[in-house]
């Protein structure tokens, strides 16, 4: 084998290995497959943002809290659940306030100019706005320096809504 061969063999496998990961992820995380084509993380099954919780819950209840199918709303062409009337009545008055940042994709990757869908049962509110993130690890690195992660962010979400259906 030339030495050529012997350099380009590793690349090859770590290209490999990256697609084989990326496809059993998308296979078996929905959610990461949602965030590769929508502005908004949908549940690809229910339709629902959020996977149906009440985005305005997370800051008066301070938990995630199903939202019931009586109390929906649609907003930007998707339906939103909430819990009760008055968290309705607020979303609709100011949606950009309480709907997670970066439409629900996980900040930290969206500062690495990535969009993965976050989870609405790993969440914080951090400058008045509330995040979803990817997994556990995400959410601390986040929490360590969330004004970092804000402005990174902020400046490459731009980019990452470029790569993802309208």
């Amino acid at each position: 084998m030339t030495a050529e061969r012997q350099e380009q063999k590793p690349r090859r496998t770590r290209l490999v290995a990256a697609a084989c990961i990326a496809a059993v992820l998308s296979a078996v995380i929905p959610e990461a497959r949602a965030g590769l084509t929508q502005r908004i993380v949908v549940d690809w099954h229910s339709g629902l943002a959020i996977g149906g919780y009440d985005p305005v819950a997370y800051f008066t209840d301070g938990k995630p809290i199903a939202g019931s199918p009586g109390l929906e709303l649609r907003y930007d062409g998707i339906v939103w659940r909430f819990c009760n009337v008055g968290n309705r009545a607020a979303f609709a008055g100011h949606p950009d306030v309480y709907m997670p940042q970066y439409g629900g994709y996980d900040p930290v990757s969206v500062a690495h100019g990535v969009a993965v869908a976050g989870d609405p049962d790993l969440w914080a509110i951090a400058g008045e706005r509330l995040f979803l993130f990817y997994n556990r690890v995400q959410r601390e690195k986040f929490l360590a320096d969330s004004a970092r992660f804000i402005a990174l962010s902020k400046r490459k979400w731009p980019e990452v809504m470029q790569t993802l259906n309208p």
